[in-house]
């Protein structure tokens, strides 16, 4: 009664933000209206019912800071045998002293480069041999590790789509592989960390957008193939957590810039100019900024996918404008979220 009556209201009644948007075409403006309720973080509501979590094997890649090394200390209070997966566990990252300072046995650090096939085949081992019984598999694998980078498609080399490829694209697939037999045994779970970056594509972010996209086509062609074999496949997109997740500081958003303007080609520096390029990286800085620090809502999508008879296929951790922003982008025609959120 209470949300009809709500529903039913008059948009000029109702608290919010209206956007005004010109037509390109013939000069005409239109209004778009949301509530002011969609500045706050959606918290998505998840059903109770749950598998039990004591002593099932998960393994976390990307575990040295951001959502990996939350994730590993979540799941391990949960009851969880947690396998963390550290890119700098052989450097001794203060990560991963961390995590090993909980002197657990079901918490434990492993060297992980999700893109080294040899480190990958001994996490591999690693898993099967701390098992009770390999046959009966592990249960879950959770692909986190990812890298990401920035600058409009003159502006990045091929070297960067590589290098950001090979860490969040075929990281995942390498890593998904090589696990897939003991995930099997235990019909057990595949939770891929994606982004709103593989659903709607954004100006400046293309090597990181590509491989989110892949990221999603790959769960998406998985989850078909291992759902008669009882495995399930799930994507978490979350929304701007950059603040939280370590990807930046303004320390490197500039050394990335320098490294990038100085290897630009001299037609595309002269074309553009300096002063163009300043204001792009400006507008990275802000929106590295705005993003939010708390990350528990990500936590809970990845928990609800492990632990839940029946898991989502996607789970969208995000505030409110990015939400509306990516409904529009993926239902409405391309014409009117360009015009919206591009033009």
């Amino acid at each position: 009664m209470m949300l009809a009556a709500r529903l039913s209201r008059p948009l000029s009644q109702l608290p919010g933000k209206t956007l005004s948007v010109c037509s390109r075409e013939n000069g005409a403006r239109h209004t778009l209206f949301y509530p002011a309720s969609f500045t706050a973080s959606i918290q998505r509501t998840y059903a109770s019912e749950a598998n039990e979590a004591s002593g099932k094997a998960v393994l976390v890649t990307g575990c040295d800071s951001g959502f990996g090394f939350s994730l590993a200390k979540h799941l391990h209070s949960k009851g969880f045998l947690v396998f963390a997966g550290c890119l700098m566990k052989d450097k001794g990252d203060a990560g991963v002293k961390e995590l090993d300072s909980l002197k657990s046995d079901r918490l434990r650090t492993i060297q992980l480069n999700v893109c080294n096939d040899e480190e990958i085949e001994k996490a591999v081992e690693t898993v099967r041999s701390s098992l009770e019984d390999p046959e009966k598999g592990m249960w879950g694998l959770v692909n986190n590790a990812g890298i990401s980078t920035f600058g409009e498609v003159e502006f990045t080399s091929m070297a960067t789509y590589k290098e950001v490829a090979e860490v969040n694209l075929w990281g995942t697939v390498r890593t998904t592989k090589s696990f897939l037999p003991l995930l099997r045994r235990a019909k057990g779970r595949v939770v891929n960390i994606s982004s709103m970056l593989g659903r709607m594509a954004n100006p400046a972010r293309s090597p990181y957008c590509i491989t989110k996209f892949g990221v999603e086509a790959f769960s998406d062609c998985l989850r078909y193939e291992m759902h008669p074999l009882g495995v399930k496949v799930s994507v978490v997109e979350p929304g701007n957590f950059i603040a939280a997740t370590s990807l930046y500081s303004p320390e490197r958003i500039q050394a990335i810039a320098k490294k990038m303007w100085d290897e630009l080609p001299e037609v595309v520096r002269k074309d553009y100019g300096k002063k163009y390029f300043d204001e792009k990286i400006a507008k990275m800085e802000t929106y590295c900024n705005s993003g939010s620090t708390d990350t528990s809502s990500v936590i809970d999508a990845v928990t609800h996918a492990l632990t839940a008879a029946t898991p989502y296929t996607r789970y969208h951790p995000m505030d409110y404008y990015w939400w509306l922003r990516m409904q529009i982008m993926t239902h409405f025609p391309g014409a009117i979220s360009d015009m919206i959120y591009i033009h």
